[in-house]
C-alpha cells in the first residue's frame, strides 16, 4: 500500500512540475513575442490582466461548484499581495536599473534566501549533499545566463526588494496552504481579485514610469491582442501551477527545480530567436546545472536530505507548528 501511495505521489509530482514547466516556458516565448515583435512593453499591467483572467475562471469554477468555501483572513491576504506586487514590480524595476549580468545574479540569489527563511521560519535542516547540490546548480546556471555584471545603488535597492519580496511569496504560498487547509485553487481565488485590482491600478502609471509609452496610447492590432489573449489563457496555467507545485514542494524545491526553466527558456530561444548567445561556456553551465538538480532530488529526498527540526516539548513531545505536528522524518515536500 505504502509503495503504490509512494507512486501515486511521484506521478502527481511529476505532473505538476511538467505542468508548470510548460505554462512557464510558453508564456515567456509568447511574452517575448508580444514584447519584441509587436512592441507591447507594458509588463506590470499585462500581469495585471494575466490575474483578472485567472479570476475570472475562478470565479466560473467557484459558481459551478468545484471551487468550495474557504476563508483566508484580511490581514493575511494583504501581506501576500504586498510581497508578491512587491515582486513582481521589484522583478521589472530592477531588470531596468541592473545590467542582465546582475539580474541573473539577483535571480540566483532567491535559493539562499529562500533556504535561510526555511531554516529560520520552519526549523528546516539541509544535509551537506543537499547544500552542494545547490550550489552545483547556482554554479551551472550562474555559467550560462550571467554575462555583464554591473550595479549601481538604486539598482542593488531594487534588487534586494525583488528578491526578499519574491522568497517572501513563494514561502508565503506553502504556508497559506498548511495554515488554512487550502487548495491551489481556493488560494487563488482569494489573492487573484486582490491582484489583478491593485495591479491594474498601478500598473499604467509604473509601466509609463518605466518605458515613457503610455498603455492606452499603444496601436492594438489583431496578431496583438492575439497574443495578449493568449498570454493571459497561459498565465491561468502558470499561476495554478505555481501554486500547485509550491503546495506540493516547498519554495526552494520550486527554485531550485526552477531553473530546469531557464535551461529550456535558452535552448527553445536558440531554436527559435538564433544561436548567437550559443557557445561553449552555455553548453557547460546548461549540464553543471543538470546535473546539480538531478543531485538536489536525489540528496533532498533521502533521509535526513531536508528535514524539519523537531522542538522537543515535556521532554519527548514534538511541539506543532502552525498547527501542523512536527517530526523528526524526512519533510514529505521536497
Amino acid at each position: 500500500m505504502s509503495s503504490t501511495k509512494a507512486d501515486k505521489k511521484a506521478a502527481g509530482d511529476a505532473a505538476s512540475w511538467l505542468f508548470n514547466v510548460v505554462t512557464s516556458v510558453g508564456i515567456i516565448l509568447v511574452n517575448k513575442a508580444l514584447m519584441a515583435t509587436y512592441g507591447y512593453s507594458f509588463a506590470t499591467t499585462l500581469t495585471g490582466l494575466h490575474f483578472a483572467t485567472t479570476t475570472l475562471l475562478t470565479v466560473v469554477l467557484r459558481w459551478l461548484g468545484y471551487i468550495q468555501p474557504s476563508h483566508l483572513p484580511l490581514p493575511d491576504l494583504l501581506k501576500f499581495v504586498l510581497f508578491a506586487n512587491c515582486s513582481i514590480v521589484g522583478m521589472n524595476v530592477s531588470l531596468m536599473w541592473n545590467s542582465v549580468g546582475f539580474y541573473q545574479i539577483a535571480k540566483l540569489s532567491m535559493i539562499p534566501v529562500s533556504c535561510f527563511l526555511e531554516v529560520v521560519l520552519d526549523k528546516v535542516r539541509y544535509s551537506r549533499d543537499t547544500k552542494l547540490s545547490i550550489l552545483v546548480v547556482l554554479l551551472g546556471v550562474a555559467v550560462c545566463t550571467v554575462t555583464d555584471v554591473s550595479v549601481n545603488a538604486k539598482g542593488f535597492v531594487a534588487a534586494v526588494i525583488a528578491v526578499w519580496s519574491t522568497a517572501l511569496q513563494q514561502y508565503y504560498v506553502h504556508y497559506l496552504q498548511r495554515r488554512y487547509s487550502l487548495g491551489s485553487f481556493n488560494l487563488l481565488g482569494h489573492t487573484a481579485p486582490a491582484q489583478a485590482a491593485s495591479l491594474l491600478v498601478v500598473g499604467p502609471f509604473l509601466d509609463y514610469w518605466l518605458t515613457n509609452n503610455r498603455v492606452d496610447a499603444y496601436a492594438y492590432t489583431l496578431t496583438s491582442t492575439l497574443f495578449i489573449v493568449v498570454s493571459c489563457s497561459i498565465a491561468v496555467g502558470t499561476n495554478l501551477s505555481q501554486f500547485i507545485c509550491i503546495g506540493r514542494f516547498t519554495a526552494v524545491s520550486f527554485q531550485v527545480l526552477g531553473h530546469m526553466k531557464t535551461i529550456l527558456v535558452l535552448i527553445l530561444g536558440f531554436i527559435f530567436f538564433g544561436k548567437e548567445g550559443l557557445n561553449l561556456h552555455v553548453v557547460v553551465g546548461m549540464i553543471i546545472a543538470v546535473a546539480g538538480m538531478i543531485w538536489y532530488g536525489n540528496a533532498s529526498s533521502k533521509p535526513g536530505g531536508k528535514e524539519r527540526r523537531s522542538l522537543s516539548m515535556n521532554g519527548n513531545k514534538a511541539q506543532k507548528h502552525d498547527g501542523l505536528p512536527e517530526s523528526t522524518q524526512v519533510d514529505d515536500k521536497v
